[in-house]
């Protein structure tokens, strides 16, 4: 009723050209006002306000301040020279990280999960037989994807905790006679790190390819990608490399390739199909054509990251996640707590697990730091949930005295959590 009459007094003031005007906008803001019937969110008008918290849970980890200000960097288009570039040297540096010449290396253009499911979608068809290795969660979201692939999946099963030995893959190889077996080098939800040592020799010798999760590992703990025969390999932004999530390593062998070029229907995806993938990398020898739009910000905060972990060194971060696990390790022996991981040699650098002592319940451990101590430590995941706290220590956050703080922390929160035994 508001805007004809409003219209009405335009017409009526034809012969005022300046008050038509004024009215014909006032009768536009009420008519395109009545249309919208979602208000504007309240919370949008605020300010964005986050807290500072130390961030000693599995992942992600904190973000130095240089990495912080490369991913701030005003755009670029993703088909420059400058952003090429930068994707060159990205390549150069999970080449170096993952010790590997492979030529098909890249970062896809997503989390750690994404590189698993890009891995599997375009190394599996429907009916190939695929053999997963479960101590965790990620081999049994491997072999989920694998049985949304089509794959005829058959599994490795070893209690969380556990590890396996070149003897349990070789009579699985031998049973089963898989295409692929996967298996995770650091697996987060339960803090075993996974020997490689001859895994790539004997999926070799059974014309199977080595896929190798190192998410949670990468930079924390040796991995040599070449030497150890591994076929593909992927791993996440936002662990050792600091960086936020949301771009994730990944190199294919040689071998892995040539069963990708011999597939007889193209990859379900086309955003993670790798021969396209490829030639927007420069992996393939061709002129680069538009894929996607890149998440160009996340390229240049991995650019960063990768660039600290080359000016430190593998064997130098090695070194500091081993020296800094050991020590948290007797720490929380100390404060009497039972560690997760029988075999010190089978713990994961970067994130141990602790058995959740009796009488305390996990969820008000990790709340008492997170609220009086502005830490983050985390529960268990999957098969581990209920069982165990995670602390993770994960490149810049792996330091001595970020051990002693989460000690401390612990040790508070040991003294004001305890819950009856009854």
């Amino acid at each position: 009723m508001h805007c004809a009459v409003v219209l009405g007094a335009a017409r009526a003031a034809s012969t005022t050209p300046l008050l038509r005007a004024r009215l014909l906008r006032m009768a536009r803001c009420a008519m395109t006002t009545s249309m919208l019937h979602v208000p504007p969110p309240q919370g949008l008008l605020r300010p964005l306000a986050m807290p500072e918290r130390l961030l000693l849970g599995p992942g992600p980890s904190n973000v130095p301040p240089r990495i912080l200000a490369a991913g701030g960097r005003q755009l670029l288009g993703h088909m420059h020279p400058e952003v090429l570039q930068v994707m060159d040297e990205i390549k150069a540096g999970i080449q170096y990280a993952f010790q590997t010449q492979n030529r098909l290396t890249l970062a896809v253009s997503g989390t750690g999960h994404c590189a698993m499911e890009a891995a599997l979608l375009n190394l599996l068809e429907h009916g190939d037989t695929a053999l997963v290795a479960i101590n965790g969660i990620w081999g049994q979201r491997a072999a989920d994807i694998a049985r949304r692939l089509g794959a005829n999946v058959h599994e490795l099963l070893k209690s969380p905790g556990e590890y396996f030995t070149p003897w349990d893959i070789e009579e699985g190889l031998a049973r089963h006679k898989p295409s692929v077996l996967f298996i995770t080098h650091g697996e987060s939800s339960t803090g075993v790190l996974q020997p490689l040592e001859r895994l790539g020799e004997l999926c070799h010798r059974h014309g199977c390819l080595l896929l190798v999760d190192a998410v949670a590992s990468l930079g924390g703990a040796p991995i040599f990608m070449d030497q150890q025969e591994i076929d593909v390999l992927y791993s996440g932004s936002q662990k050792v490399l600091n960086a936020p999530p949301g771009s994730a390593p990944i190199s294919f062998s040689e071998r892995a390739r040539e069963k990708m070029l011999k597939r007889k229907t193209k990859p379900p995806s086309f955003y993670l199909d790798m021969g396209w993938l490829a030639n927007y990398w420069g992996c393939d020898g061709e002129p680069r054509r538009y894929h996607h739009t890149a998440p160009i910000n996340s390229f240049f905060s991995l650019r960063e990251g990768l660039a600290m972990l080359v000016e430190l060194g593998l064997e130098s971060s090695w070194e500091r996640h081993r020296a800094n696990c050991t020590q948290l390790c007797q720490g929380l022996h100390d404060l009497g707590l039972e560690l997760f991981v029988k075999e010190e040699e089978a713990r994961l650098p970067t994130i141990t697990t602790v058995r959740v002592p009796e009488g305390y319940n996990w969820k008000e451990i990790t709340a008492f730091l997170m609220d009086n101590h502005a830490i983050e430590i985390a529960g268990g995941l999957g098969p581990s949930v209920g069982k165990v706290l995670r602390i993770g220590l994960m490149g810049c956050n792996s330091t001595s005295g970020n051990v002693d703080r989460v000690l401390r922390a612990l040790q508070d929160a040991l003294g004001c959590c305890r819950r009856s035994r009854l």
